[in-house]
């Protein structure tokens, strides 16, 4: 599908979807209930989830010992920006692209390597959002486990297990046999035009390089550490949020919150995850908890947007500083594919 195809499909999810969670609601009361919130607790809120990005730049840099030990923070801070920036107003999901060209055009790490990194980065958010999606459940103060089993709650948790464990697989046999992945990858991608064949062969190859964290168990533990670190911290922001919105049914409701949320915007989507954010918030706050559909979507909204503002910013600005376009921000995905391309030619030759 081309971009021009994902941008239409993503838009038309966004759509559907804020058609769905207010097509029962009084958007005027859900504004109002906005307006009544407690917008110290919200700037709160808003400021713990966008110093988050200190501590995924942080575990970055964990992510990338194998390649290059040391990255400079500024770089590591800059491309993440970049990276949540372009996800936010450019269509087409580029934002990984983004981020590991940036970091490539900053720091001497392929860009084959880099985008690696963050491959091994989602299997890690995967693995603890599950833990934070399943852990809730298993509370004695769960509220509603017939919400989670019905259908909308079952295919959630269906996806959210499948989602990583089919990742799991494929890494650990990446980390375990190399050589034999490759041997397989080259046979598989024979079908393939030889051009669409290097690039994901290429795309493997640095996945590969990266992926030696998985057989280091010092850097995989630390790794983990952070993620766990990171996403109780989000947690915190989401908390704080609710919060500011009346809305006081625990800590552990919040992580479950993040949790769905975080397989949500999975879904592809307009940019900047509009409709698949505030469809999941508040099916985990208002079907899940119960939480009345006015305050938890006055959360989903505020929180939202208030997050979105700050990031986005951020990433213009490191953009701008760097000298990059949004045009050439925008094209990242394919700059990022032509590199892998070049990379493993300059490695292994052309492709017979």
């Amino acid at each position: 599908m081309k971009h021009w195809g994902k941008a239409v499909f993503g838009t038309a999810v966004t759509v559907f979807l804020l058609w769905f969670v207010l097509k029962d609601v009084d958007f005027t009361e859900v504004v109002s209930e906005i307006a009544r919130g407690d917008f110290l607790l919200l700037g709160a809120s808003v400021f713990v989830a966008t110093s988050g990005f200190l501590i995924r730049a942080l575990r970055w840099r964990v992510l990338l010992e194998p390649v290059r030990r040391n990255t400079r923070f500024r770089s590591l801070f800059a491309g993440t920006s970049i990276g949540f920036m372009a996800n936010n107003i450019l269509p087409a999901r580029v934002g990984e692209f983004a981020r590991a060209y940036a970091l490539s055009r900053l720091e001497p790490v392929s860009v084959t390597a880099a985008f690696g990194s963050l491959v091994v980065e989602r299997f890690m958010d995967g693995v603890i959002l599950l833990l934070f999606l399943v852990l809730p459940v298993l509370t004695p103060g769960f509220p509603s486990i017939e919400a989670v089993t019905g259908e909308t709650g079952r295919a959630m948790f269906q996806f959210a297990i499948v989602l990583v464990l089919g990742v799991l697989a494929v890494l650990v046999v990446m980390a375990a046999l190399p050589k034999v992945f490759v041997a397989v990858a080259e046979r598989v991608t024979a079908i393939l035009p030889d051009r669409v064949r290097r690039r994901v062969l290429g795309a493997l190859h640095g996945l590969l390089e990266s992926i030696a964290i998985m057989r280091d168990p010092r850097l995989l533990a630390v790794g983990f550490a952070w993620s766990l670190f990171f996403w109780t911290w989000h947690g915190l922001s989401f908390w704080l949020g609710m919060l500011a919105f009346g809305i006081e049914t625990g800590f552990v409701s919040a992580i479950f919150t993040e949790a769905v949320v975080g397989f949500g915007v999975a879904v592809p989507s307009a940019p900047g995850f509009f409709g698949t954010f505030h469809f999941a918030a508040n099916f985990a706050l208002s079907t899940v908890y119960g939480v009345p559909e006015t305050e938890s979507l006055a959360f989903a909204f505020a929180y939202h947007f208030g997050g979105w503002i700050p990031i986005t910013l951020i990433g213009l600005w490191f953009a701008w500083q760097l000298g990059f376009s949004l045009g050439e921000v925008g094209a990242a995905e394919e700059q990022v594919e032509e590199e892998l391309e070049e990379e493993y030619e300059q490695e292994h030759g052309t492709l017979s």
